[in-house]
């Protein structure tokens, strides 16, 4: 028999009923990393971050890996899966998650309805992280943190038992394929979702916009009130050319002539990889990358200059050596500047980076055996190969080898480590 209840909390347990969704269980996935979006690691963070058992969650792991965890039901407010010990017997478990407040919710949902590159991105399975970092600033946590894992399991073990663990592992991969998943954690299905952004996004365009009468009003405003923007520019067939600066007239002595065309082409090809960019499809939703350094920029052009004599003058620019600007170069063409940091940045992992490379370096090569490395600050070394592992400040690992008595860059880097210990030595 159901009861009157006058604040309408049966109907909205028959809601989040009706919201609960199941997922088949994983097959085993050995040797591959649990997650690879960012929300996913974020996700791992969390558990990994508040567990206060390290063996419990490497073992939680493990039963990940080996298809322990069977189909996973979720909705808003938790998980439930049954997780099978290696001798068979069966244990529920549930990992519970803070819900959303409506307040929350209109603040999140209002964020997003005022980027259409929001909506589109979560439609294409993708998290923003500007969305993460709007959210957060208007005081809405998306993503868990340390402690936002409410692990119950009938094991009777205390904090994140293996089972509790294998479940938030199996969930990073489950999350990879489909952030809605955390979403209806928080207490919203993807339907009631999209069809919420859409009519908030509706609302928001058919809105009068009156500004105060001794207010301006946006250009882009403007533009969209009174006729449409014009169409973008032709993107040219190919870079400008700048003038040549061998005249007649001569030059002063200490004028690099060749130098100085060279960095005015430069200048050019660089101008129109930029506009190439502002005209792609979906530029306005892309972040923004960190402008380059002065040395950096230098490595750049010294990877694009022919003439010695300009490839000398930028490395004493730089205060590097031939040979160091030459190694300096071979590092940003595997990876820009982060790979130029991973050259030259020796840097010293905090106790919380270095708990999670060694979670990562275990993870790695769980079912196989490991490596002998040993880690000087953020690099790590196997003994008698000639090869070594640097960790990023961004989080990814960068092959090196031992060649002529020095550690030279051997390819892009991977998430994980085994990926990039195997990386082939690149001509």
């Amino acid at each position: 028999m159901t009861t009157h209840d006058p604040h309408g909390r049966h109907e909205k347990r028959e809601k989040r009923g009706q919201q609960e969704k199941t997922f088949p269980a994983l097959p085993p996935a050995p040797g591959r990393a649990f997650a690879r979006t960012w929300w996913g690691h974020a996700w791992l963070r969390a558990l990994e971050d508040s567990a206060l058992d390290g063996e419990q969650v490497r073992q939680g792991r493990q039963y990940a890996r080996s298809g322990a965890v069977g189909a996973v039901s979720v909705r808003p407010g938790g998980l439930t899966a049954v997780v099978r010990d290696r001798d068979g017997t069966a244990h529920r478990t549930d990992v519970l998650v803070q819900e959303f407040t409506e307040a929350e919710w209109d603040r999140l949902l209002g964020l997003a309805a005022e980027e259409s590159g929001y909506i589109a991105a979560l439609l294409d399975r993708e998290v923003p992280p500007e969305l993460a970092e709007d959210a957060a600033a208007a005081g809405v946590e998306l993503l868990p943190g340390i402690g936002d894992l409410d692990p119950r399991c009938d094991c009777g073990e205390w904090d994140h038992c293996p089972h509790a663990a294998a479940l938030c592992y199996q969930v990073a991969r489950l999350l990879d394929q489909d952030p809605f998943v955390l979403l209806l954690l928080r207490g919203r299905g993807e339907r009631d979702l999209v069809g919420e952004l859409e009519e908030r996004s509706t609302a928001g365009a058919q809105a009068p916009r009156v500004p105060p009468a001794d207010a301006g009003v946006p250009a882009v405003q403007a533009y969209a009130v009174r006729r449409p923007l014009p169409p973008p520019p032709r993107l040219p067939d190919a870079p400008g050319q700048p003038p040549t600066l061998d005249t007649e007239g001569g030059t002063e002595p200490e004028l690099d002539v060749d130098a100085v065309e060279f960095l005015a082409q430069a200048a050019a090809n660089e101008a129109y990889r930029l506009l190439a960019q502002a005209l792609a499809p979906g530029h306005a939703d892309r972040t923004a990358p960190a402008p380059l350094t002065v040395a950096e920029d230098a490595v750049r052009l010294t990877g694009e200059a022919d003439d010695v004599r300009v490839r000398s003058r930028l490395a004493a620019a730089t205060g590097r050596s031939r040979a160091d600007m030459e190694l300096a170069v071979r590092a940003w063409g595997f990876g820009a500047a982060p790979g130029l940091a991973a050259l030259e940045d020796d840097w010293t992992p905090d106790r919380t980076t270095l708990a999670r490379a060694r979670a990562a370096l275990s993870a790695a090569w769980a079912d196989e055996e490991a490596p002998v490395l040993r880690r000087v600050r953020a690099r790590w070394t196997e003994a008698g190969t000639g090869r070594q592992l640097r960790l990023g400040r961004e989080g990814r690992w960068w092959p090196y080898r031992r060649e002529g008595g020095r550690w030279i860059p051997a390819g892009p880097s991977a998430p994980d480590p085994a990926s990039a210990m195997e990386a082939r030595p690149a001509g």
